[in-house]
């Protein structure tokens, strides 16, 4: 190998080095953004029960699966859901559920616009990302977490809590469709409007072009 030859292969080594160093950075800066933000949870009483709470915190895993491909938004979803275990209130069957519906949410985002590389592509990957998460998550909370939640809490009160809205829903099944699908749907869409905003200023800097 010439010295040219080997100096274009160091300085390819070093650029593929900075890469995967900025990529982890960039993770796990936005891990920790992504973590703050699932406390800053709040209620929307008049619209749904008060034990499901609105947050942001898919919106640093959305970004970071826009700026570093999909798998990365979803070890943001695995991180900071690990990190919220130590100030779990719910033996863990939030985090789980969130991780499950957010990881569904970015990596269908994510690979929809590595696929079609555009606004557009970012917008209809994000959407149909929101869509999945929120049918997913009838089936999850159907299955998985409701089932899971009577142990702190009876059916009978669960499905109280929806009645206190809507007296006419009569089973979980109607209160998950009529309240907890559109809800996790909006919750998807509102990430994706704010990450509209922010993505093209912040692009640059995440990826070191800045």
């Amino acid at each position: 190998m010439s010295q040219n030859e080997t100096t274009a292969a160091n300085w390819k080594k070093q650029v593929m080095t900075g890469k995967r160093i900025r990529l982890m950075c960039g993770t796990a800066m936005l891990s920790a953004v992504a973590y703050v933000l699932q406390f800053l949870e709040f209620p929307l009483p008049m619209l749904i029960p008060s034990f499901i709470k609105l947050d942001f915190s898919e919106l640093p895993a959305l970004i970071a699966s826009f700026a570093y491909g999909p798998v990365s938004g979803v070890i943001v979803c695995l991180i900071k859901n690990l990190i919220h275990l130590t100030n779990s209130q719910s033996g863990g069957v939030g985090e789980l559920s969130n991780f499950m519906l957010g990881a569904a949410f970015v990596s269908i985002a994510g690979l929809f616009y590595k696929k079609f590389h555009s606004k557009k592509g970012a917008v209809t990957g994000a959407f149909i990302g929101a869509a999945a998460m929120a049918l997913i998550s009838l089936v999850t909370n159907y299955y998985v977490v409701y089932p899971i939640y009577t142990a702190f809490m009876p059916m009978e009160a669960i499905i109280g809590a929806y009645r206190m809205i809507l007296p006419s829903v009569e089973n979980l099944w109607q209160c998950l469709i009529i309240f907890n699908v559109p809800f996790t749907f909006v919750k998807g869409m509102l990430s994706v409007l704010i990450t509209l905003f922010i993505y093209k200023p912040l692009s640059p800097v995440l990826k070191g072009k800045g």
